[in-house]
């Protein structure tokens, strides 16, 4: 680490006590998280700092087997970046009292899938645009399957999007649950994609889910046409089960 490296990692260490103790060091604000985190983000410095909650005991002893909550965040984070996906950048980490800890990660640029798709692209004059990002999308989910990772919780407010002048970019975001495991299981598979499924029908038509599908198909050549097939109407009847229990539909 060089000596630039080490001064902001000590800086950011002194913002992350202050952060733990419900203090706002200036430009940093508290963003919206689960109750298992504290999140905020300095907009200028464009970074990030996620606090991970003590949650219960067995937190405790799965953290003894597979590494604390931050850890499995740092190292998620980096196999994505190794494996050639964009996700957020560590740039400092450490533990706090009361058996906290944190870390702080370069801010990926781009929004949420979902906004895109209720807010961005929800028009007529966009609908060539939404086609494009579907498949785009579809494509960059069926190579992070066909690599073996499952994410943790791949709703699309976890996955960002990014228009530059060349091209669809797009970021994956809350990588601490991610695993890998070549072929990848085939529930963990159902269950990212009937994440992805969770819009209405107001939200995402049947055809724009297809498009979705036939990319994300095209990256998984171990899957033949009819289990893709298959999984693409499972994901989505388990979908839309879940959004009813809410009371979404």
């Amino acid at each position: 680490m060089s000596k630039t490296d080490l001064a902001e990692a000590r800086e950011l260490h002194q913002c992350a006590i202050r952060l733990a103790d419900q203090q706002l060091p200036p430009g940093w604000e508290v963003v919206g998280s689960s109750g298992s985190a504290v999140v905020a983000h300095h907009r200028v410095r464009e970074i990030y700092y996620k606090e991970f909650l003590p949650r219960s005991p067995v937190e405790q002893l799965k953290a003894l087997i597979k590494g604390s909550r931050g850890t499995r965040s740092r190292r998620q984070n980096d196999a994505l970046l190794t494996a050639g996906f964009n996700a957020p950048v560590n740039l400092a980490w450490g533990k706090l009292s009361a058996g906290r800890e944190y870390v702080f990660t370069r801010a990926v640029s781009g929004s949420g899938v979902d906004r895109w798709l209720r807010e961005t692209l929800n028009t007529d004059e966009r609908r060539p645009e939404r086609k494009e990002f579907l498949h785009e999308m579809g494509i960059l989910v069926g190579r992070f399957h066909a690599t073996g990772f499952i994410h943790g919780d791949m709703r699309t407010s976890n996955v960002l999007a990014n228009r530059t002048p060349d091209r669809l970019e797009f970021a994956l975001i809350d990588n601490e649950r991610n695993g890998q495991n070549k072929p990848a299981p085939g529930k963990q598979l159902l269950k990212n994609l009937m994440q992805l499924n969770m819009h209405t029908p107001t939200e995402l038509s049947r055809s724009d889910r297809m498009r979705f599908f036939r990319a994300w198909h095209s990256q998984m050549r171990d899957i033949s046409k009819l289990e893709a097939k298959l999984l693409a109407a499972q994901a989505y009847q388990w979908a839309m089960r879940r959004l009813k229990a809410k009371g979404k539909l």
